[in-house]
């Protein structure tokens, strides 16, 4: 079998089985080698070569990637979590005022934190609903612990209606202190649920 198709087969197996399957020993061993030497292939040692070849082809995101992507689930988070009742009345000055702080908050954080390791940062796909504060995590996947956690919050100062407090919180406090990024007037009268 020629050596690139080997090459090609053992790249396959790797990246659609996640690394979780060994390629076989004979796509591994060297083409002037002889049969005696597959025996000598165990499992260990083809498991550590497709563990590494897996993170060879795991994809590196550079900083501008990830704050791309960041940007692109933060916004989808927000408006998932508005909901049709609220998304419509505030998405102007949610993006013209709100989504640029979120912007630069992202940004610090993506040129904080090691471009090696980017990767492995995702932002969490689930929305508080009801009265839940959650819009969205940035958590570190393979600990999975937060880094960043953005919130927004209804209050209702006395005479003045209610209003949507964006803000977050960061690890470096653990979780303590809110970091404003500003808040949105709704009216008089008191928001819809989140997610409704």
């Amino acid at each position: 079998m020629p050596k690139w198709l080997k090459k090609s087969l053992v790249v396959l197996i790797t990246a659609l089985t996640f690394g979780t399957v060994s390629p076989p020993a004979y796509l591994i061993a060297d083409d002037n080698s002889d049969e005696s030497n597959f025996s000598d292939i165990n499992s260990s040692e083809s498991d550590s070569f497709s563990t590494g070849l897996y993170q060879s082809l795991k994809p590196q995101l550079s900083k501008e990637q990830f704050l791309n992507q960041a940007l692109v689930q933060a916004e989808e988070q927000s408006f998932t979590k508005f909901g049709s009742r609220i998304g419509p009345k505030i998405e102007d000055e949610f993006k013209d005022v709100i989504l640029p702080k979120m912007e630069e908050v992202i940004s610090t954080l993506a040129f904080q934190h090691p471009e090696e390791d980017l990767s492995n940062l995702t932002i969490s796909e689930s929305p508080a609903g009801g009265d839940g504060e959650k819009i969205f995590h940035i958590y570190h996947k393979v600990s999975g612990q937060d880094i960043i956690r953005f919130h927004v919050r209804k209050d209702n100062p006395p005479k003045e209606g209610y209003w949507f407090n964006f803000h977050y919180h960061t690890h470096h406090d653990q979780f303590q202190n809110h970091h404003a990024l500003g808040s949105i007037y709704w009216a008089k009268n008191m928001p819809p649920k989140w997610l409704s």
